[in-house]
C-alpha cells in the first residue's frame, strides 16, 4: 500500500473536557522533578506535555505521528491520561505540524533573537501554546499559563519560563495580525513540494492543492451495502462517490455498526482506485501492498477472491483482524511477502497495486508527512514503483486488469511511472476510466483516461467538511 494509506481505524477530531482537579498518573521518574515548583500540577497539563512529546517525536526524531501515539500507549512510566485528554494532545499535536511555518513565523516576531537551535524544548512549548490560541480557541490565560507552568517544571525549559510568559502574551494580543499577513498556503509546506506543485501543476492549482491539503480530514467510511440507510444513521452525508462522510462522534469503535463489521474507514478518493477493476464476482484478484486493508475489503465485499499480499507482518495482522470484523474473512487469502520477489502459482483474473509512495496526497490525514518525506524521496520510491507495476505485470492473464495506484501528488509517482511502463511493455494498453463506472466527478479523470484526485476536491457545504486525499490511478490490460 501507500506509505500513508489510512488505517480503517481513525481517531475524529475531539474538544478537550474542561475538567477539575488533577489527572491521576503513574510514576513520573522524575520528568521535570529537579525544576518542579511546590503545590498540585493544575489540570491540562499532562496533555499539554504529551503533545509536546508527540511533536518532538516527530520533528526530532523522525518517528510518523501514529508511530509517536503508539509509543506513548505502551510506555507505562508515561501520565495516565483519559481518552479526550489523549485525544486533545493529538490535536494539539496535528495542529503544530500541520501548520508549523505559520506558527513558528509568529512565535519568532515577538523573540528578540531566536532561540539557539539546541533548544528544543521551550520552542515546542511555545509551539503548543501558540497552536491552543490561535487555532484552536482554546482561552488565552489557560494556554498562557500552563505553558509557563510547563517550563518551570520540565528542567529542559525551566529557564525560559519568563520569556514564555512575555512571548505568548504578545501572540495572544498580536498574533492573529501577524498571522493573517502570511503567505499561507505556502507558509505551511516545506519549500521542495511548493516549487515541485508549481511547475507540476502551474501557481494557482498548486495553491488550491496546498490549501486542501493543509485542512485537517473529516471521517469516510465505505459501507457492505444500504449506503443511504447508513448516512442516516450514522448522521452522516452520502456523497456523491457513495462513501459517507461522518461528523465527530467520539471514537471510531463506538459507533453503530462497526462492531457487527458493517463498514469500515476509508478515505472517499481511496475507495475509487478498487472500482476501475469493474464486476469482480467470482473473480481472483490479487492485492498487492494490501495492508490495512480498505481495498482488500471493497473486492472481497463485492464478490471477489482476493490474495492480499504485504511485506509487513505486523501490518498485515491487522488487516486479518479488520477481514475478520468485516465477516469477510472466508473470501481472503492473506500471505506475507515481498511482491518483487514472490511469484504466483498462477497468474489472477486482476492486480490491484497500491504501490510505496510519498504519500503526499494524505497530508491533510498526516500533516507529519510535512517534515518526514524529502524531495530525493520521489526518485527512489518512483523506482520501486516501476519495478512493482513491471513484476505485477507477470502476475495477470492474458486479457486481465491492472489498476495501478498510488496516494502521491507527484506526477514522477504517477502518470510517469504508467508512460514509462506502457512504452516498454507492449503487450499492455491503458484501458481508460470513467467517471460513470466509479461514481466519480468526470473533472477528476484526465485527458488520458486516469483518475485524479486533488485535496480541494468535493467541495461540500459546509466547507469543513469538504475534501478528499489525493490519489492517482491507471487501468491497464494486457493483450491477449
Amino acid at each position: 500500500m501507500g506509505a500513508g494509506k489510512v488505517d480503517p481505524i481513525e481517531k475524529p477530531k475531539f474538544v478537550e473536557r474542561r475538567a477539575q482537579g488533577t489527572n491521576h498518573t503513574r510514576a513520573d521518574r522524575g520528568r521535570g522533578s529537579s525544576a518542579r515548583p511546590k503545590g498540585p500540577e493544575p489540570a491540562g497539563l499532562d496533555a499539554r506535555r504529551l503533545a509536546v512529546r508527540l511533536i518532538e517525536a516527530v520533528l526530532l526524531k523522525g518517528h510518523t505521528l501514529e508511530d509517536a501515539l503508539a509509543r506513548e500507549e505502551k510506555d507505562h512510566s508515561a501520565p495516565v491520561l483519559e481518552s479526550r485528554d489523549r485525544a486533545f494532545a493529538h490535536l494539539i499535536a496535528a495542529t503544530v505540524l500541520r501548520r508549523h511555518g505559520s506558527l513558528t513565523a509568529v512565535i519568532g516576531s515577538f523573540l528578540t533573537r531566536p532561540l539557539p537551535k539546541e533548544v528544543h524544548r521551550p520552542r515546542s512549548i511555545l509551539l503548543v501554546a501558540a497552536a491552543q490560541i490561535l487555532l484552536l480557541d482554546t482561552p488565552r490565560h489557560a494556554a498562557i499559563n500552563l505553558a509557563v507552568e510547563h517550563c518551570q517544571r520540565d528542567p529542559d525549559a525551566a529557564r525560559f519560563d519568563k520569556l514564555a510568559n512575555a512571548v505568548l502574551r504578545r501572540v495572544a494580543t498580536d498574533g492573529p495580525a501577524i498571522l493573517a499577513k502570511l503567505d499561507w498556503p505556502k507558509a505551511d509546506v516545506p519549500g521542495w513540494a511548493w516549487t515541485r506543485w508549481v511547475q507540476a501543476y502551474g501557481a494557482e492549482l498548486a495553491s488550491m492543492i496546498a490549501a486542501g491539503s493543509l485542512r485537517e480530514a473529516p471521517l469516510d467510511i465505505s459501507v457492505k451495502a444500504d449506503a443511504a440507510d447508513w448516512a442516516q444513521r450514522l448522521g452522516g452525508h452520502l456523497l456523491p462517490t457513495g462513501s459517507i462522510r461522518v461528523g465527530t462522534h467520539g471514537r471510531v469503535e463506538q459507533l453503530v455498526g462497526y462492531a457487527d463489521g458493517d463498514w469500515w474507514v476509508q478515505d472517499a478518493a481511496a475507495a475509487l482506485p478498487a472500482r476501475c477493476l469493474g464486476d469482480v464476482r467470482g473473480k481472483r484478484v490479487l492485492d498487492l501492498c494490501a495492508a490495512p486493508g480498505g481495498k482488500t475489503a471493497e473486492l472481497a465485499a463485492a464478490g471477489a477472491h482476493v490474495t492480499a499480499i504485504d511485506i509487513v507482518v505486523d501490518r498485515l495482522a491487522r488487516l486479518n483482524e479488520n477481514m475478520a470484523r468485516l465477516k469477510l474473512a472466508g473470501s481472503v487469502e492473506t500471505l506475507a511477502a515481498d511482491c518483487l520477489r514472490w511469484t504466483p502459482a498462477e497468474p489472477f483474473d486482476a492486480v490491484l497495486l497500491d504501490a510505496p509512495c510519498t504519500s503526499t496526497g494524505t497530508i491533510r490525514r498526516h500533516p507529519d508527512l510535512l517534515h518526514l518525506k524529502r524531495p530525493e524521496d520521489v526518485a527512489k520510491l518512483a523506482k520501486l514503483q516501476a519495478d512493482m507495476l513491471s513484476k505485477a505485470a507477470h502476475m495477470v492473464k492474458p486479457g486481465g486488469l491492472i489498476v495501478y495506484c498510488t496516494c502521491s501528488l507527484e506526477p514522477e509517482e504517477g502518470a510517469d511511472v504508467v508512460e514509462a511502463f506502457l512504452a516498454a511493455t507492449p503487450s499492455f494498453a491503458r484501458r481508460p476510466i470513467s467517471a460513470t463506472e466509479i461514481q466519480a466527478d468526470p473533472n477528476w479523470i484526465t485527458p488520458a483516461g486516469d483518475l485524479r484526485t486533488f485535496p480541494m476536491h468535493l467541495s461540500l457545504e459546509p466547507p469543513a467538511i469538504s475534501g478528499m486525499d489525493g490519489f492517482y490511478a491507471a487501468r491497464l490490460v494486457r493483450g491477449t
